[in-house]
């Protein structure tokens, strides 16, 4: 059974969008989504630097925006998506390109949502400096009680050995100098605040009312959350989860136990790819990954899909 995931904030990198604008049709299509939503996709995806593109206003349009065009690369068609893959989900932003992909909302909506997504939390991360660190190695059991005592928050728990803790500059620097027993290492992320914490509250907010203009529906293909590993086979259900999933922990780990308990042999990620894959390598031993990262991945993409692709069967199995 294969598995399709899409990347959340931080896999831009300057550029990364260029070699995809060389495939029939993707400059069209990036065109006509910056022109709904009043930012210039092509520009940031090709020629804006590493700063321009941390801001999260940017970098959530993009990642949508990548992982919609790359996935359609090898899935034309929704018939196509859904006669294939088994499950999706998205890392965090990703999410809505996962809701996208297995038919819960329109493209554009999902280009229009996520743009009102990134501002939202722009404006909220303003309000105080914050962030988010990535934690490597370590007991959850120790880990976790460790952030809480710093008063950070566990925001992405995304199995594997990993957690990212979001907070103040103040905390995050606390934990620089007092890991976790048994951490090996923290890494800052380069993203432009802390995500998935209750900072994020004035943006649920914001996209609260924003939904109400959405008639999503139920998905084609299996939709994992981020909120409990669960499959949700309503659209509705799936568009309030976006919504909550903001200022609530990912709990990635648990997306790839469902994973597992559904069967998963293969995982593709869709562009920027890389970060999911190199996740479910540690946590999914035995499953195949790839990762596209430019178009150069697409054959080996095809041949994965051509080997490890079955009917996915109806979304509430």
């Amino acid at each position: 059974m294969l598995v399709l995931v899409a990347p959340g904030q931080g896999a831009q990198t300057p550029g990364f969008l260029t070699p995809w604008l060389d495939l029939p049709g993707v400059e069209d299509r990036l065109r006509e989504w910056s022109a709904a939503i009043g930012l210039d996709l092509v520009h940031y995806g090709t020629n804006a630097d590493a700063d321009e593109i941390r801001d999260t206003a940017v970098a959530q349009p993009l990642l949508v925006a990548s992982a919609l065009v790359s996935a359609r690369q090898l899935f034309p068609a929704a018939e196509d998506f859904a006669r294939l893959v088994g499950a999706a989900a998205g890392h965090s932003v990703g999410e809505l390109a996962a809701a996208a992909l297995t038919g819960v909302l329109p493209e554009r909506s999902a280009m229009e949502l996520v743009r009102k997504r990134g501002l939202a939390m722009a404006e909220a991360a303003a309000v105080t400096e914050t962030g988010m660190a990535a934690l490597l190695g370590g007991d959850p059991e120790v880990v976790v009680p460790h952030l809480e005592k710093l008063g950070l928050t566990p925001a992405n728990v995304n199995g594997a050995g990993q957690i990212v803790a979001a907070g103040t500059a103040e905390q995050l620097a606390a934990l620089a100098e007092d890991k976790p027993e048994g951490t090996r290492k923290v890494v800052a992320l380069k993203v432009a605040g802390a995500f998935h914490t209750h900072h994020m509250a004035p943006a649920v907010s914001v996209l609260e009312t924003a939904v109400r203009e959405l008639s999503p529906a139920d998905p084609h293909t299996r939709y994992v959350s981020n909120k409990d590993g669960g499959v949700v086979a309503s659209g509705a259900e799936v568009v309030q989860r976006l919504v909550g999933q903001v200022a609530n922990p990912v709990r990635w780990d648990l997306c790839m136990e469902t994973f597992k308990e559904l069967g998963v042999t293969a995982l593709l990620e869709v562009a920027p790819g890389g970060t999911l894959t190199g996740l479910a390598k540690r946590a999914l031993p035995g499953v195949k990954t790839l990762a596209l990262k430019s178009p150069a991945d697409l054959d080996a993409a095809r041949e994965l899909i051509a080997e490890y692709a079955a009917p996915a069967g109806s979304p509430a199995e």
